[in-house]
């Protein structure tokens, strides 16, 4: 959405592509779907490779197999035949050393005509081949008049494109689009700058789109390098001024004496770690104070995240407050609901879960309930931030899986109530690069131990050719009682398949083991999942493991993946390991191992496994650690998969990689946090040159909390 306060430098950067000359309606609509909308995201769309167009020899003297640029007469047209389109149209060229034909198949006999005139110069750049002992250029890349040869004849950028547009059309296009880059006044310290030889932004714009060498492709290139940190430097500004709007944002110090927290530590039947009292401390800190509370608190799997929320939601209970724990699936909000709700029974603290399922007379009432403040603790997913939902009194928002959410759907949630504290919770362990890129307004929590009890899981890689070992494997622990998770392949094109191939396994499996086999997938009933869930826990809940109505193998897509609470499951088996991210195999391998009992992971890899995709699972077979896992995912993947930016709200960076461009981010925090404390409305003159840099980087929201002081 353009910003209607963007400096006048920044007007031509940000009109649409489609004002380029040559870019159509149809042209216009596939540039758009892979670079942006704008002129801007042409120029951040850098090229991935070079190609060398400066060999131009004679045609005599022509190396077949390379790219060559000829400069040749145009002496006849060879057309094909009516009615037998598989015989190429030939143009007959030719210059004073020798002859060559360009061919074309398919090719509109017009248009040929047109691009190649008889009798006149043309500059053609292509592959050349010998075929039927004659030298030919089929498809010329470049068809040009010669006043273009020393544009031709150099070393050109090679950019990613998609389908529809040609290297050649969209070169241009960018070219014509630098055109419209302006001289920026400089936002960088000069020193800074000079120390690591730096160019200009221009010159450095200039520069990535007009590579000479392989060289220049490379992330640390200077000219890339500068860019980079321009973006970093944007995004850490955005957040030191989020950062100083959220610690000017009055709270509600709640401040209990902590008498529920205490009857809760009695009734808990194991004793809280280090890691778990300490992010205690810190929520009740900031809850305490007199502004509100944006905190993190991040853990490995089975850290035991859930207690210290409950231990924060407590907090504000004694208060006199009303809690909201809002989950990403109705599964998990049901899970939490179990395994809250017995605990506060026994403090005389009413709990409530809701989600998007309930209907009628019973919804009505828990609405009621909630208004009139008789509901103290709701649970619940997306539901909780619909406008019919009205609370009472909230105090605390506690947000889990948060990266699930959206920015603005945890705003919803805060907006409930008056200057209520939000706790942010993830499983999903994020690397420091991370936290810093993307994390730097939170104030941060970390669980690094897990509670007695988490024994490390035994996990093992297994080809697929092996499966009916695995099958009497898991026969053999079935008929000692155990309780195994199934996981099926994740397939992204079509969550259908995924349902397909989890169906097909189910019916494999319950083929051979019976009817003690069951099945949860995404596109079941609430009411299904939750029974087929309840019958797989039920010697958890005290049902005779002999009930012929109990469930001891469970198949599964990746809805299990967060938050399942089955403590005696102790084998998960993953099939086609190879198409998860490590971070989903850690979530995944910690729904087993809960009870202190010995489990086991079995991950199950294609017949034609690659090398590197066999060393990402060794990383899992060799180590339990999901902060270590997580670095490792990071390398992988990127950070816009790992964090699932599109889901979180979270921009992916244009220019800038987490992992090439790592060594800048503390550079661009401290340099941001030093700008701000000395300049914090951006008022001076380096402070509008740095409000055209966060205009640039499309951060108006920044420049907004500026204005609105």
């Amino acid at each position: 959405m353009p910003s209607q306060n963007r400096p006048e430098i920044l007007y031509n950067l940000f009109t649409p592509v489609s004002s380029i000359k040559g870019v159509g309606p149809r042209i216009g609509e596939k540039i758009e779907r892979l670079t942006g909308p704008c002129i801007i995201d042409l120029i951040w769309h850098f090229p991935s490779g070079i190609l060398d167009r400066s060999y131009s020899p004679d045609i005599k003297d022509v190396e077949t197999g390379k790219v060559v640029t000829l400069t040749v007469n145009v002496n006849s047209h060879r057309p094909s035949p009516i009615n037998k389109k598989r015989i190429p149209y030939k143009v007959l060229c030719s210059d004073k050393t020798g002859d060559v034909s360009l061919v074309f198949f398919q090719s509109r006999k017009d248009y040929i005509q047109k691009i190649l005139p008889v009798g006149e110069k043309r500059v053609v750049s292509g592959n050349v081949e010998v075929f039927d002992n004659q030298l030919q250029m089929t498809h010329p890349d470049i068809i040009t008049t010669t006043s273009n040869l020393d544009h031709v004849k150099r070393i050109h950028p090679v950019y990613p494109l998609t389908e529809g547009i040609s290297q050649n059309v969209l070169g241009r296009i960018i070219h014509d689009s630098l055109k419209q880059a302006p001289s920026m006044p400089e936002w960088l310290d000069s020193a800074m700058v000079n120390k690591k030889s730096w160019p200009s932004w221009i010159n450095a714009i200039q520069n990535v789109h007009s590579p000479i060498n392989e060289q220049e492709l490379n992330p640390l290139s200077k000219a890339r390098e500068r860019l980079a940190y321009d973006e970093l430097l944007a995004r850490q500004l955005s957040i030191q001024l989020v950062r100083g709007r959220n610690s000017k944002r009055k709270g509600l110090s709640i401040n209990s004496k902590g008498d529920l927290r205490n009857k809760l530590t009695d009734l808990l039947s194991f004793e809280l770690t280090n890691s778990q009292k300490k992010a205690i401390e810190e929520i009740n800190n900031d809850m305490a104070s007199k502004y509100r509370m944006l905190r993190l608190l991040q853990g490995d799997v089975g850290s035991g995240k859930t207690i210290v929320a409950l231990m924060s939601i407590l907090n504000a209970i004694e208060f006199g407050k009303q809690a909201a724990l809002m989950a990403p699936t109705e599964v998990l909000a049901h899970q939490h609901f179990s395994t809250i709700e017995p605990l506060l029974r026994e403090l005389d603290i009413t709990c409530v879960v809701l989600t998007g399922k309930d209907k009628g007379k019973s919804r009505k009432k828990i609405l009621e309930n909630i208004a009139n403040g008789s509901t103290s603790l709701i649970i619940g997913t997306h539901a909780l931030f619909q406008q019919e939902l009205i609370f009472y009194d909230l105090g605390i928002a506690v947000v889990d899986e948060q990266q699930r959410f959206g920015v603005h759907q945890r705003l919803l949630l805060a907006n409930k109530g008056k200057a209520v504290d939000v706790l942010l919770m993830t499983a999903t362990p994020i690397p420091r690069t991370l936290m810093l890129a993307f994390y730097g307004e939170l104030e941060e929590s970390t669980l690094t131990e897990k509670p007695k009890g988490h024994n490390p899981v035994d996990t093992r890689l297994i080809s697929l050719n092996r499966i009916e070992d695995v099958y009497k494997a898991i026969g053999r622990k079935l008929s000692k009682g155990a309780k195994i998770f199934w996981v099926c392949p994740l397939i992204e094109e079509s969550k259908k398949l995924d349902i397909s191939a989890a169906t097909d396994r189910h019916k494999e499996l319950q083929s051979i083991f019976g009817d003690n086999v069951g099945l949860i997938h995404g596109q079941m009933s609430q009411e299904k999942k939750l029974h087929t869930m309840s019958k797989f826990a039920t010697s958890k809940m005290g049902v005779d493991k002999n009930n012929t109505d109990s469930l001891d193998l469970l198949v599964s897509t990746t809805v299990i993946e967060v938050g399942v609470d089955i403590p005696e499951a102790s084998i998960m088996v993953i099939e086609h390991a190879e198409r998860f991210g490590l971070s989903q195999l850690h979530q995944l391998r910690g729904r087993i191992g809960r009870d202190g009992q010995k489990s086991t992971c079995l991950l199950l890899y294609s017949n034609n496994l690659g090398e590197t995709a066999k060393s990402r699972l060794t990383i899992l077979r060799n180590t339990n650690d999901g902060f270590l896992i997580a670095e490792e995912d990071l390398k992988l993947r990127g950070s816009g998969d790992l964090l699932g930016t599109q889901q979180s709200g979270f921009p992916e960076f244009r220019v800038a990689s987490i992992e090439d461009h790592k060594h800048l981010l503390p550079l661009a925090r401290d340099e941001a946090k030093l700008l701000i404390s000395r300049d914090p409305t951006l008022t001076s003159s380096r402070g509008n040159a740095l409000k055209t840099l966060l205009y640039l980087f499309q951060s108006d929201d920044s420049i907004r909390l500026i204005q609105a002081g």
